[in-house]
């Protein structure tokens, strides 16, 4: 007979409690006080280099935006992260101001930089379309049937009526477009804001709707076209509306992380347009406005645009299965990307000091910039696997606002800076809430990311053989037990069983069980995913718990239902320093009276690339197959 298996590593000893001294606590605020001082460093330093006064109201307001976005961000809750990334991805579709402002031609552009400004436009509205489209999609699947009735559209009158009568004013009172583009931003700003709760999410969305509205009604109003011309903006914006539209119409919950995907890479590349257009311009007709803060934000814009078009696009075929989820793993990564980046601060180099003289050097320089962060975006985005999506996908949506800041630098709009700094500190604060929730920084995983599956970065190890149990014996179970926690993974959505398992939930809670789910802030392909989906299947959203919540009801747990998920209830993140996963804050279900995993086959591990031990625990059982085929079953069993 074959040797026993080899016993699973010792776990190691309880943490014991660390008391902090008086000098621990003053090494803390020396840290603090440190950071304060770089700050104030870094202020004075701007204050040398500010070259005129509208660069320092500009400066201001993107500190100020900052500091409004950090708080207002952090006030959303977890289960509305997809919402958030939605509602961003159509604000950041302000970009079409950018495009606006070089459109020009009459019926169709006659230049290059006009063909460009109407492209910039026409995909911008593609966002801001199918952006808020999806964000109301997922918003409307939170309503529950006990939720009073809202008239939201009731808003559409204040809206409309201060857009009309900006029109009227704007004739003879010239300040009149500045103060609608900060009643823009105001709305911008409440959009992300109202995502602090369930009861005020849609009405955050209205906001964020009327905020973009007027913002693209003072631009027009700001604008002095013949009346050719604005027939050639109706068709970018209502071109780009349409297939927003279109698009829009065709996204639910599965699909979600790749179309945000998708949606980022068109704000690149407005970005890119735009800032190319405005330089194409300049250099024609007004070289003497190319001064310094100019070219380098035509530099930023078309450098951080270039990174997330491609990014973006490589994202969004390892999300949609066009690409391979396995890292591309080149020899000569790290040094591929060293010499793109050095190209690109070259070629920006290039621009900033010959640009405003020498056309034709401009040129090659935008060109140069383009090709190289372009390349630089492809090649570090299929540098990273499966596993670390969830974290690129918030990292390209905080670049998509920072290109939309580089904007309004370019342009002097400070409704860009103001809204590009929301979208960036957005993106920025979700993808530390994804590090800290896979115990990575995020120079690893752009620079050291994780392994597949594919490519397999976990010991092999033996364990006791696995039980396996029946959807009969798992149904009987389920109604025997008193509280009920189900941990669904990204498998529930691709078995798409969410309704399944809703109405499994909604029948154990009939009978008296107390059923109720648990969501890994890492599960699924993007923030928030599982909460989307779980709300589409009807699920309450006050029985919906994130990890920190229900760790601490699992001990007293008679049974965990675990759906397609493996790294996030992985004990080896606990228990086995060497592990691939090793600090990960994972969702305890071993401490449960009984674990049940339902999982396609035995042979399958985690994106991590990580076999569970959970797995072959003797208080757990496997039921293996098609998730939504077993669901049905426990369901018709629970109907009998």
């Amino acid at each position: 007979p074959p040797p026993p298996p080899p016993p699973p590593p010792p776990k190691p000893p309880p943490k014991e409690e660390v008391v902090l001294t008086e000098e621990d606590y003053k090494a803390m605020y020396t840290e603090s006080a440190k950071k304060a001082g770089y700050g104030a460093a870094a202020m004075l330093g701007v204050g040398l280099v500010s070259p005129t006064a509208a660069f320092s109201n500009m400066f201001t307001t993107f500190a100020l935006s900052g500091v409004i976005g950090y708080q207002v961000v952090w006030g959303v809750a977890h289960s509305l992260h997809s919402p958030l990334m939605a509602v961003t991805n159509a604000v950041s579709g302000m970009t079409a101001v950018g495009g606006m402002y070089t459109m020009g031609g009459g019926l169709v552009p006659s230049t290059l930089s006009e063909t460009l400004g109407f492209t910039a436009t026409a995909i911008s509205a593609v966002n801001i379309t199918g952006g808020f489209l999806v964000t109301k999609k997922m918003l409307d699947m939170f309503k529950r049937p006990t939720d009073p009735p809202e008239f939201y559209e009731l808003y559409a009158y204040p809206t409309a009526g201060f857009i009309g009568g900006f029109g009227l004013i704007n004739l003879g009172f010239p300040q009149a477009a500045s103060i609608a583009a900060t009643a823009s931003a105001l709305g911008c700003i409440g959009g992300i804001a109202g995502l602090a709760s369930q009861s005020t999410a849609r009405m955050g969305l209205v906001s964020g709707m009327s905020g973009v509205s007027i913002g693209i009604a003072a631009t027009i109003g700001s604008l002095s076209w013949p009346a050719s011309t604005y027939v050639q903006l109706a068709a970018a914006l209502g071109g780009g509306g349409f297939a927003g539209y279109e698009i829009a119409k065709r996204v639910d919950p599965t699909s979600l992380p790749q179309t945000v995907a998708a949606f980022h890479s068109l704000v690149g590349l407005a970005a890119v347009f735009s800032a190319a257009a405005d330089y194409l311009e300049h250099a024609a007709h007004s070289p003497e406005m190319l001064d310094g803060v100019r070219l380098t934000s035509i530099a930023l814009a078309s450098v951080i645009g270039g990174v997330t078009t491609t990014g973006s696009v490589i994202a969004f075929g390892k999300l949609n299965g066009n690409l391979s989820s396995a890292p591309l793993q080149l020899e000569q990564r790290d040094q591929i990307n060293m010499a793109a980046g050095a190209g690109t601060v070259a070629m920006m180099g290039l621009l900033m000091t010959m640009g405003h003289s020498h056309p034709a050097a401009g040129m090659v320089a935008l060109a140069g910039m383009g090709v190289l962060s372009g390349g630089l975006g492809l090649h570090m985005t299929a540098s990273i696997g499966g596993a670390d999506m969830p974290v690129v996908i918030t990292v390209l949506n905080s670049y998509s606002g920072w290109a939309l800041c580089a904007e309004g630098f370019m342009l002097d709009k400070p409704i860009l800076t103001t809204v590009g700094a929301l979208i960036g500190s957005s993106g920025a604060i979700l993808t530390h809430i994804m590090c800290v929730a896979m115990n990575r920084d995020i120079g690893s995983v752009l620079f050291k990311p994780l392994k597949t599956n594919e490519g397999g970065s976990c010991e092999v190890k033996s364990y006791a053989p696995h039980t396996e149990t029946s959807a009969d014996a798992l149904a009987e179970r389920l109604l025997s037990a008193k509280s009920v926690v189900v941990v669904p993974g990204y498998g529930l959505a691709v078995a798409k069983a969410q309704y399944a398992v809703a109405e499994i939930a909604s029948k154990l809670r009939a009978r008296g069980v107390k059923a109720q789910f648990a969501i890994h802030p890492v599960a699924g392909r993007m923030p928030g995913q599982l909460n989307v989906l779980l709300a589409e299947a009807g699920v309450p959203y006050d029985i919906v718990l994130e990890m920190e919540e229900i760790n601490d009801e699992l001990p007293e747990t008679d049974v965990v239902l675990v759906i397609g998920a493996s790294d996030t209830v992985n004990s080896d993140a606990e228990d086995d320093p060497g592990s691939a996963i090793a600090g990960m804050p994972v969702i305890r279900v071993w401490e449960a009276g009984n674990v049940c995993v339902l999982k396609r086959s035995m042979g399958s591990v985690g994106y991590a690339g990580c076999d569970n031990p959970v797995f072959y625990n003797e208080n757990t059982d496997m039921l293996l197959g098609d998730a939504k085929k077993t669901l049905d079953a426990i369901k018709a069993k629970l109907d009998d």
